[in-house]
This record gives C-alpha cells, structure tokens and sequence, in this order.
C-alpha cells in the first residue's frame, strides 16, 4: 500500500473562536494580512478596518503624548499595538503602553521571539463607546494580571477613563481644578484631560512638559538610573 501525504491546514482567525493561546499564535502567523486579533478571555476578537477619525486621529494623539514622555524617561520602554502575553487565556494588542525595564523594577520583559511577556505598567485603549469589550471582559483581564494604570478614552462619548489598581481593583483617578490627572506610576506623566478631548495636543504637550520638569519626574529618572 503506498502512502498518501497529507497537508494540515489550520483554520483561520474568526471573532468569537475560544481557542488556547498557543493555538491563537499559530493561527494568527499564518494571517499575516490580518493587522490586528487579541485573545481575551480565551475569545478571539478582530479588529474592524480603522476609521480616521474615531480611531485613528485619537491614537496618534495618545502617542504623541507617552512618546515625549517616554523620550525624557531612561529605563521606560513604549509600544505601539504591541502583541501582550499576559496569561494563557489573554493576549491582547494594547493601543499603547508604558512598561518599566525588569532591570528598574518592571513587571514586564520581552521574550526571545520579541513579545511583550507579563504586565505593562500602563495600558491606553481607544474605545468605541461605553459598550466596548475594553471596559469589561480586557479590564478584568488587566486587573487580574496586575496592569497598574489602564487609560480607556470611549470616543463616541468623549469621555476618557484613567484607572489605578489599589488592593486588586480598579478605582478612577479624578482631573484636578485644572482638568489635569497625573500618573501615580510614572511620575511626570500628566495629562490635560480636557486639551486632549478638544483635539489641542499642543496643549496637551505643554502640560505633559510642566510634569517632566518637576522634582518627582527628576527623582524617578534618577531612581532609575541609580538601579540601571
């Protein structure tokens, strides 16, 4: 009898497959056309084609934010939907984050084939609306895994979400008289909550430079590099 040789071909991504997060990977290798899919929960979710203006404009205005921060801060690290393996039934691709190097006290590192492994200290999502799976099933699994500080800006509604995990939940940090919240891990980082909902990053920017410039920002770089 000759033998036949057979070819496995996996099944592609589809939203709502609960899949372990190993069988997650392979799928999504082989979907290289496919930008976006995170694990949550152990339920694969994919990302709709991303629209300017709900979507795209706010990411880049979140970035350019944590980008000049990470700039003037040594020993902190950003991405930019970065793929995180946070647990066996959670992988998702954060808009963005701040991680601490492990070397400075980080609860994150970057494994040998270049993913982010354990929680970031902070996490950013641009979320749809209120309804959106990043206020519930993906803050839970960051809760759970210990992610610090999670910001959830909710477009439809303006409304923007900056969360602090105190003794194993999330309570919401308030803006100050001036509209501004301020980072309780990374010190510096500041934000004009209501510069950043009007669109005037310039203005976001100018408060951002007023936190870098105080003693807690220059006391954090120096803490951090006394331990680098």
């Amino acid at each position: 009898m000759s033998a036949r040789s057979t070819t496995f071909k996996l099944p592609p991504l589809e939203s709502g497959d609960r899949l372990t997060r190993q069988e997650f990977e392979r799928r999504y290798q082989t979907m290289p056309h496919i930008k976006k899919a995170e694990l949550i929960e152990g339920v694969v979710y994919l990302a709709s084609p991303v629209r300017a203006k709900s979507h795209g404009r706010p990411h880049a205005q979140v970035m350019a934010w944590l980008t000049a921060y990470w700039v003037a801060t040594p020993g902190v690290d950003m991405g930019d939907n970065a793929t995180v393996r946070l647990d066996v039934d959670n992988e998702p691709q954060p808009d963005a984050l701040l991680r601490l190097e492990p070397e400075v006290g980080g609860n994150s590192r970057i494994s040998d084939d270049d993913y982010v492994e354990g929680a970031p200290e902070l996490i950013a999502e641009i979320a749809a609306s209120s309804a959106s799976y990043d206020l519930t099933d993906k803050l839970n699994a960051y809760r759970r895994n210990g992610v610090q500080e999670y910001i959830v800006w909710q477009i439809y509604e303006n409304r923007l979400n900056w969360f602090r995990l105190e003794e194993g939940r999330y309570v919401a940090l308030e803006p100050d008289a001036a509209g501004i919240i301020r980072s309780q891990v990374f010190p510096g980082l500041w934000l004009s909550v209501p510069a950043l909902q009007q669109g005037k990053l310039a203005e976001v920017l100018a408060v951002l430079q007023q936190g870098l410039q105080t003693q807690e920002h220059q006391a954090f770089v120096e803490s951090i590099n006394s331990r680098g």
